[in-house]
């Protein structure tokens, strides 16, 4: 799985949260943290588009987006990146940071260590 950019992930935590969402709700909900333009909202939409993370339809004549990338997928693939490239660590990273967010429920904070305790090392052998 490719892992989002910041800007692409704040895009995709806005759509986890409440979607299908149009291009104009979606700027709503990111302008503030990330401090750019709609037009760069859009720019980022038909990147995600392009890359298959974003689905697009029409309801009521608008134009809306919905996530096709799992919030807990990508999130463990995010942790996991950020512990092996940015941490240098070779083990999952433990669970408990993930505690208090507000974007995973405690269901989902199971199906993350799962995930993260499963995922497999360089050479596709699951630990």
């Amino acid at each position: 799985m490719a892992i989002p950019s910041i800007s692409e992930l704040t895009v995709l935590k806005a759509l986890w949260r409440r979607q299908p969402l149009s291009a104009r709700e979606i700027h709503e909900h990111v302008e503030e943290e990330l401090g750019w333009s709609y037009s760069s909202t859009r720019k980022t939409l038909e990147r995600l588009l392009d890359k298959g993370s974003l689905r697009q339809h029409s309801v009521h004549g608008v134009q809306v987006y919905e996530a096709v990338l799992e919030k807990v997928d990508t999130l463990a693939a995010f942790a996991h990146d950020f512990g092996k490239r940015v941490m240098e660590m070779d083990t999952p990273l433990p669970v408990n940071m993930f505690t208090g967010s507000k974007l995973v429920d405690q269901d989902e904070l199971a199906q993350l260590e799962q995930l993260l305790q499963d995922w497999p090392d360089d050479d596709g052998e699951t630990k």
